[in-house]
């Protein structure tokens, strides 16, 4: 509801929840709290569809659209991704899983997806379920007392709002609202990346039910991302160390991307007839990054306005869509039963801690060349393949039984890497080198 501003004054507006973000942990968690009958509003800033990288989707985003009731519609939008390609300059052969071949069978693909047209699906359904959905609703500023929080808002008008509400949830994604005010986000010590990418027509894609499989390339920087879309296009993106970034020099971004997909021979004969859409290349820098809390007396974070992790294992949407669903409990417990709100912070602190360390494990070392060969060459022993397989599917939140694999997966890892203690150690010393000229350069 609103009230009547007095003359000469912002006008102001009341909701329990007040959602920053139309993205999907946003959109999520507004359908979910809408279907509960309470008054929540989601700002977005933009206008759906608006453009956004991220578009692979892993199989265990499929239940999350079925309890959102918006599975039929993913689907006619997306390609279907059975699997993933990896392909390695030090190996001849190319290495293909597919996850029906994890631990859970029944999950055995998801889709890539434009993720203009998958939030906006998102974002209209958080309307259809009650939520008051607005766009062109950027919030400045949020100020927190006691009973609640209060933010400043501006209008695409160029005016300005203020919202009063009960509970305020931060899912504004890379703009990281509340992370930047309370200046508590860092870059991740252990891992920082930045990207280059670009759409493609005429990419030279895998044959059969192949064809919208990701695949992930290992060159001298870094990796690039080989993603094909349902609308023919490709999503074509290298993930490299900032320092490399750095080198573009008087380069244009362009000219920059186009040398650099020359450094990776596999990928640039797959481009040798494509061209890109609209001659457009985009940078993002900080890739890797989190906020030293993800939840206080009144707010949260959701999803990557809590943290960043690179992008290798596409983990990025299911991430924040489960935020959203563990973030119901927390205001549940803050609005309505006070007294255990402590301890569903604590609870929710560590849902959210889960996610990205369990990924990240595998992800700091995608790189290393022991962790290469296990995903150039996998083989099951204990059923380990299985189990890696399963973490790539992001079947981690369920009662599937994949830890003891993934334990002695790593035993396995750690084995091999002092068995070529050498090469471990050149490694180390890299990656090292790596991470020493990004902080030195202040990346």
């Amino acid at each position: 509801m609103s009230n009547h501003p007095a003359p000469g004054t912002a006008p102001t507006h009341q909701c329990e929840v007040l959602i920053v973000g139309g993205g999907p942990a946003g959109a999520t968690l507004a359908t979910l709290l809408a279907r509960q009958g309470r008054d929540v509003a989601m700002l977005e800033k933009e206008h759906h569809p608006r453009f956004h990288i991220g578009e692979s989707l892993l199989p265990a985003n499929v239940s999350l659209f079925d309890e959102l009731g918006v599975r039929a519609e993913v689907e006619a939008i997306g390609m279907p991704k059975w699997g993933v390609e990896f392909v390695s300059p030090q190996h001849t052969q190319r290495s293909y899983v597919e996850f029906g071949d994890a631990l859970d069978k029944s999950m055995p693909y998801a889709w890539q997806v434009r993720r203009s047209d998958l939030d906006e699906i998102l974002f209209r359904n958080a309307a259809k379920s009650g939520a008051r959905a607005l766009e062109g609703h950027q919030v400045k500023r949020v100020a927190f007392d006691t009973e609640g929080a209060t933010a400043e808002v501006m209008g695409e008008d160029g005016g300005t709002q203020t919202w009063r509400c009960r509970y305020l949830v931060d899912a504004s994604g890379r703009d990281t609202l509340l992370a930047s005010q309370f200046r508590t986000k860092t870059r991740h010590p252990k891992h920082a990346s930045a990207a280059v990418f670009g759409h493609f027509r005429n990419a030279r894609r895998l044959e059969g039910k192949k064809e919208g499989n990701i695949t992930i390339l290992w060159f001298e920087h870094g990796w690039f991302w080989f993603i094909p879309l349902a609308d023919g296009s490709t999503s074509i993106g290298a993930v490299c160390w900032p320092y490399f970034l750095k080198t573009r020099q008087q380069r244009s971004l362009k000219q920059f991307f186009f040398d650099t997909i020359a450094m990776c021979p596999a990928l640039a004969e797959r481009l040798t007839e494509a061209e890109l859409v609209d001659d457009q290349v985009h940078a993002t820098g900080n890739y890797s990054y989190t906020a030293n809390a993800c939840t206080g007396e009144r707010w949260a974070l959701l999803g990557d306005a809590y943290a960043f992790i690179d992008p290798v294992f596409s983990s990025g949407v299911l991430l924040a869509m489960q935020s959203a669903f563990a973030a119901v409990p927390l205001i549940e417990a803050t609005l309505d039963r006070p007294r255990e709100a402590a301890a569903a912070r604590r609870a929710f602190e560590q849902k959210m801690a889960f996610g990205p360390r369990e990924f990240s494990w595998f992800i700091f070392r995608v790189t290393n060349p022991t962790m290469r060969e296990f995903f150039m060459a996998p083989a099951n022993p204990f059923r380990v393949k299985e189990a890696l397989l399963s973490l790539l599917a992001g079947d981690i939140y369920g009662s599937t039984p994949l830890w003891r694999p993934l334990r002695i997966l790593k035993g396995l890892y750690y084995l091999v890497s002092l068995q070529n203690l050498g090469r471990t150690w050149r490694a180390w010393r890299q990656r090292q080198v790596n991470i020493r000229d990004v902080e030195a350069s202040g990346a």
